[in-house]
């Protein structure tokens, strides 16, 4: 399958990271640290913006924009080198994780399929860029994003799950500073109909 490419660098654009084989890593709340740290440091250092996430089990949820000089694909191919490294260094030190031979054995042997790769791969290859052109298609996907958890049976409210922008988007606090989009809704919070 050809890999879609980000067709605006600087313009606005819903995509999904996930982990190869779809490997339920961020259900310790370590590496789910990580991500949040690095996608910190991505809009500190690398003028990311970001106006919606969500860190699911197995992927993660954007949507953002490059605000700066650097295209948005060499962030991402920046953000998912540094966080497989550490997320990849975390698990083979973890002496809590029960999964860590099977899971290093799962990124060795994707490694090993890959040329690019010097030894482990940690996520799939792209991003599923989406360029979000109109209002609309933008209350959809940031919808969609923060339905996930709720989607998964998780929490009952999108802002109860804490590895989300829909707490931000609610009560301006949570792990993660985001950039507000102006979703259109007055009252209450946008929930998309998921089912």
């Amino acid at each position: 399958m050809a890999r879609q490419e980000i067709l605006d660098q600087y313009g606005l654009n819903f995509v999904t990271i996930t982990v190869v084989d779809w490997i339920d890593v961020f259900i310790r709340k370590e590496y789910k640290e990580i991500i949040i740290e690095s996608l910190q440091s991505c809009q500190k250092e690398k003028g990311l913006l970001i106006y919606c996430y969500v860190i699911m089990s197995n992927h993660l949820h954007l949507i953002v924009q490059a605000g700066g000089t650097i295209p948005l694909t060499d962030i991402l191919r920046d953000l998912k080198k540094f966080t497989a490294r550490s997320i990849l260094n975390c698990i083979e030190n973890n002496k809590k994780e029960s999964r860590k031979e099977w899971m290093l054995n799962h990124f060795l042997e994707h490694g090993r399929r890959n040329s690019n790769n010097q030894k482990y791969q940690f996520w799939k290859r792209g991003s599923h860029p989406v360029l979000l052109f109109s209002p609309k298609v933008i209350r959809q996907k940031t919808g969609y994003i923060h339905a996930n958890p709720v989607v998964q049976g998780w929490v009952e409210r999108p802002e109860d799950y804490w590895f989300s922008s829909a707490l931000y988007y609610q009560e301006k606090r949570g792990p993660l500073e985001v950039d507000l989009l102006d979703l259109g809704v007055t009252e209450g919070f946008f929930m998309p109909d998921y089912k």
